[in-house]
């Protein structure tokens, strides 16, 4: 088998495995977190205009999901948020659990205890029988929620309160509620929850990850699934060889009956083009751009200001199509459209992806942040940066 067989056959595959393909039209949103994938979430619209790309939901649907809770912002995967499917909330708590870090660095350096966030948190809970944002929760608190002082601003914590709130929430005793039901900003109120988290061994846990991830991602190196899950290399390997997987390219693993199913794929002839986010599973999962689009395309993307090494994250939102990486775009909401850079000429069918995302953004959703503090002042220069392309 030629390497560019090889190469198109893997590009077709994971397109297909994303439900970028339209295999996934109008499936619910939980489905499509199974089926391709926890959504990584950082106060933008990536989960919105992933599941639209691929089941062509609306942002009505996804938040009536989200508030019946058949879908979640959790912590999860390296502690990171991502919005999980209702049935693997255990889980994700379970994965993101011993990665904050805060109350670590508040015992040593700020004079915090376990006992002085142990009694916060028993008091947090008799307070959130009803949601309350976090203003909310310090005026009823009073001096139970101390002020870390300066010392505390300079490493980003001013008060116990975020402590207790990050324990409880890992723990799965209360839950983060969005503030007006949308998952693309950062303003939670919270409420008490007792969600079941299993008691489950980092091996157990990492087995778990493991199973998912490389239905999700495949073809996956160790490494990669290493990086994704936050794991340590001896826990990563020891799971992946667990799951028995086989050698297909290199150092990328899969499923006996991906691999078989990938040396099977023909590209489609008329591939179907999609607009995702910078931060979609069809590059997050793997956190690399080589496999997904062409050497001279890539030498094309703006690198605001970095030199050297290897580009593995995009500046801007993706086009794709057919599991290569075609484009780039921005939301221009002043002027309520989308500015794309497209690396070749424009066809119809693009055209017709990008018409849909405008409608999509400009209907729905009114921007599409990249992440909470995107704006239109800090877009110029990307915006400027594709109308170059």
């Amino acid at each position: 088998m030629g390497a560019s067989n090889l190469i198109g056959q893997i590009r077709e595959f994971r397109w297909r495995r994303q439900g970028l393909d339209g295999g996934l039209a109008n499936a619910p949103a939980g489905q499509v977190l199974e089926s391709t994938g926890w959504m990584r979430s950082v106060g933008g619209a990536a989960p919105y205009l992933g599941l639209f790309a691929r089941a062509g939901l609306t942002r009505e649907q996804i938040d009536r999901d989200a508030a019946a809770l058949r879908l979640h912002e959790l912590p999860a995967a390296r502690g990171c948020t991502y919005v999980v499917p209702a049935s693997d909330f255990p889980l994700a708590l379970r994965a993101g659990q011993g990665f904050g870090g805060e109350l670590a660095m508040a015992k040593k350096f700020l004079d915090v205890t376990d006992a002085e966030i142990g009694k916060l948190g028993a008091r947090v809970l008799d307070a959130v029988k009803q949601p309350k944002d976090p203003r909310e929760l310090k005026e009823e608190l009073g001096g139970a929620v101390r002020n870390l002082g300066e010392a505390g601003k300079k490493r980003g914590l001013t008060t116990t309160l975020p402590i207790a709130l990050g324990l409880l929430q890992t723990r799965g005793e209360i839950r983060r509620v969005p503030v007006g039901g949308r998952l693309d900003q950062q303003r939670y109120a919270y409420v008490r929850w007792g969600l079941r988290i299993p008691d489950l061994s980092e091996e157990e846990v990492a087995v778990q990850l493991a199973r998912r991830y490389f239905r999700w991602a495949a073809p996956v190196s160790v490494a990669q699934f290493q990086w994704w899950s936050g794991l340590g290399a001896r826990v990563a390997r020891a799971a992946v060889a667990e799951l028995k997987l086989s050698p297909l390219d290199g150092e990328e693993l899969a499923f006996a009956d991906d691999a078989d199913a990938l040396r099977s794929t023909k590209p489609a002839k008329e591939p179907r083009v999609a607009l995702v986010s910078s931060l979609d599973n069809l590059f997050h999962l793997r956190r690399e751009l080589e496999s997904l689009a062409d050497a001279g395309d890539l030498k094309r993307i703006p690198r605001e200001g970095r030199t050297g090494g290897a580009l593995m994250d995009l500046p801007s939102h993706a086009i794709a199509q057919g599991g290569r990486l075609v484009g780039l775009w921005e939301y221009d909401a002043e002027k309520e459209q989308i500015v794309a850079g497209v690396f070749g000429k424009e066809t119809p069918a693009m055209k017709k992806a990008i018409s849909a995302m405008e409608a999509f953004v400009r209907d729905q959703l009114g921007d599409a942040r990249q992440f909470s503090l995107d704006s239109m002042e800090s877009r110029k220069e990307r915006l400027a940066a594709l109308r170059k392309i």
